[in-house]
């Protein structure tokens, strides 16, 4: 049981809200689930903002410096919002274990050992998180020149297991288990959601550049921003995916 600050709970329940809109704030990556979206988005609960900070600096008030860390990194300022980031965290510490955002800007800042230290302890107080688990071993496959034997991998705890088969086929071929291959998870994508799609073919992409196949990476990420949700969705991943692109070609 993790003991958690009132100020930081209200940081965490205000973002929600703001995920639901397009930005993706606190909410953990995994929650970018298009059915879980549209749930929340159904309460109408906006009123909890409010809670999220009173102040109305960016330079002091967490909630803005996440959000303008956010639109930097969707704008390609990869560094920027590695700093914005910073920034929020040193104003309320309590936040480390919720920057995500972080995890996600070292990876393609190639600060690899910075994103798989966010991403872990990000997973000790969300150890369901399926996506925090993927995103670690991604990071460690960079450092270890895609050798996945010299993995450290993080699990779900025992006995639990991702409902979404798109994330459980994510999770089984980032760590090497069940049989998974990429045609297991390209055709999860294609039988799947339109979400389901653009996330078979992001994480196919993730997954071939982590190993070390640049070209098979490359086809897969500019699939993966033509899908209907990359192109129509405001989830933080369909971002991810177009920074991707726009970094590495």
């Amino acid at each position: 049981m993790y003991t958690i600050s009132i100020t930081v709970i209200a940081l965490v329940t205000g973002f929600v809200d703001l995920h639901v809109r397009g930005c993706a704030a606190f909410m953990p990556p995994s929650l970018a689930d298009a059915s879980l979206r549209s749930s929340l988005a159904s309460t109408g609960r906006t009123s909890r903002l409010a809670m999220a900070g009173s102040s109305t600096s960016t330079e002091s008030n967490p909630r803005m410096l996440v959000n303008e860390g956010m639109e930097r990194f969707r704008r390609g300022d990869v560094e920027g919002s590695i700093e914005l980031f910073d920034v929020a965290e040193k104003n309320l510490p309590q936040l480390r274990p919720y920057l995500w955002q972080r995890g996600l800007s070292c990876y393609y800042a190639d600060r690899f050992q910075d994103g798989s230290d966010q991403f872990k302890i990000d997973v000790s107080v969300n150890p369901l998180d399926t996506e925090e688990v993927v995103w670690d071993i991604a990071c460690q496959l960079r450092l270890t020149d895609g050798d996945l034997t010299r993995v450290s991998k993080m699990s779900l705890p025992k006995g639990k297991t991702d409902r979404r088969r798109i994330m459980a086929t994510i999770y089984s071929l980032f760590r090497d288990e069940n049989g998974a291959t990429e045609h297991d998870l390209l055709v999860a994508g294609q039988s799947g959601s339109k979400s389901d799609e653009f996330y078979s073919l992001y994480y196919l992409g993730l997954y071939c550049e982590a190993k070390g196949e640049t070209s098979k990476a490359e086809m897969y990420l500019l699939q993966s921003i033509k899908t209907d949700y990359g192109r129509g969705s405001n989830d933080y991943m369909t971002s991810c995916a177009k920074v991707h692109c726009n970094l590495r070609g």
